[in-house]
């Protein structure tokens, strides 16, 4: 696992972007696995920029939904879809065909959680998923002792959680969903390269325990450590207690150039 501090969120996002404008320079037809959220926004951003620059070109990629509402309609402003289609495909000019999520209004919901799992690896496998993390370790919706080996499935939502997103939702509890699909820890530990962005010091101890500690079900992004590719980046308070910090600084400013990250 490779740890990169970087000043601050925007200092992060650019470094993803460019990874991820990397990337598709390569393989233009990339599978780009994505979160919603407010902490991978700097990413999107810096990579819209980059395609309006016309610095990469992104109209070959493909999206991949880490996790969506159950029950919600798809063309529902706050479901994940259109989230993602407003931050993600607009901006970068991908469009629906070359999108892919779980169908939250299945009438069979596990057929839909196994049915994207399958789709996935149709497709070749997710060439670079991004990760958020929360304040508990958790990642997509694998809250902490989610099984380590899990696939796709439905989850039932904490309801901390639901008082936290009811802000998207007119302030309303009652409208935010109990339930929600999510990509299990080892669908997403498929994924070619996993790449974590973490910011605030709200998230200290998480990142702490995701790099450093033990690999354990209760810090469900601890199992990044079992990855072959996996990177995390972290600004200076997310980063704050890290023992290794001053290692990871030495590390990331002496590797090769060409390498990335």
């Amino acid at each position: 696992m490779e740890v990169v501090i970087v000043p601050d969120a925007k200092s992060g996002g650019e470094l993803i972007a460019e990874a991820m404008a990397q990337l598709l320079r390569r393989r233009p037809g990339a599978l780009l696995g994505v979160a919603t959220g407010s902490t991978p926004l700097p990413i999107y951003e810096a990579l819209a920029a980059k395609v309006r620059s016309g610095a990469v070109d992104s109209s070959r990629a493909r999206i991949a939904q880490l996790d969506e509402y159950v029950g919600l309609p798809a063309e529902h402003p706050e479901s994940y879809r259109s989230v993602l289609r407003r931050e993600v495909l607009e901006p970068l000019g991908v469009g629906m065909d070359a999108f892919m999520g779980p169908d939250g209004t299945a009438e069979d919901v596990q057929l839909a959680c196994a049915a994207y799992d399958k789709a996935l690896a149709s497709a070749g496998g997710v060439d670079l998923q991004l990760l958020g993390i929360g304040t508990d370790g958790h990642i997509g919706f694998n809250e902490p002792c989610s099984s380590l080996a899990s696939r796709t499935r439905i989850k039932t939502l904490t309801e901390q959680t639901r008082v936290d997103n009811a802000r998207f939702f007119e302030g309303d509890i009652e409208q935010v969903p109990h339930h929600v699909i999510t990509q299990g820890i080892g669908t997403i530990l498929e994924a070619r390269h996993l790449v974590l962005l973490a910011t605030g010091e709200g998230k200290a101890d998480a990142v702490a325990a995701t790099v450093e500690g033990p690999v354990a079900a209760v810090c469900p992004a601890s199992a990044l450590q079992l990855h072959p590719h996996a990177t995390v980046v972290v600004d200076e308070g997310a980063a704050s207690k890290l023992k290794f910090a001053e290692y990871f600084r030495h590390t990331y400013a002496n590797k090769p150039d060409w390498q990335g990250i």
